[in-house]
């Protein structure tokens, strides 16, 4: 696995299970926030790096497609990448995978649009951003 493709492990907590006995749909958005934010700051681009710059990523759209449930106890590992870059916008993807048996349990794509922090308004992303992120193409996705 190389530094395009970020991943995050973790192990699902009681907390995150609904009324139906497996994880929440809404506990896979912020694993999606959690690896995205990880992913970026091992590039060199933390939270802090954009605030410095008076700008910061907001999300236009997440999509997410569920293919097996999660439980309590499971090991999950999240992986992401950039699947692009637009002037004002990115396309980043996730996918979710059991690695006991090796099972995608989800994937999923966030639209991020870069902003201005002082306005709230869209704003072209810098090269020096998109240097740092190695956009993968579908063919080379995990």
């Amino acid at each position: 696995m190389n530094e395009a493709i970020g991943r995050t492990s973790l192990l699902v907590p009681p907390s995150a299970i609904d009324v139906n006995g497996h994880v929440n749909n809404v506990q896979y958005v912020q694993w999606m926030q959690e690896a995205a934010m990880a992913h970026s700051a091992s590039l060199g681009w933390p939270t802090e790096r954009y605030l410095a710059l008076g700008r910061t990523w907001i999300i236009r759209s997440h999509t997410i497609e569920y293919f097996h449930s999660a439980y309590a106890g499971d090991s999950i590992e999240v992986l992401t990448w950039v699947a692009n870059f637009h002037k004002i916008r990115s396309l980043r993807k996730y996918k979710f995978i059991r690695p006991a048996d090796n099972t995608v349990l989800a994937t999923a794509a966030t639209v991020f649009i870069f902003c201005d922090l002082a306005t709230g308004r869209p704003i072209s992303i810098p090269a020096e951003v998109q240097l740092a992120y190695t956009v993968l193409a579908p063919a080379d996705e995990p």
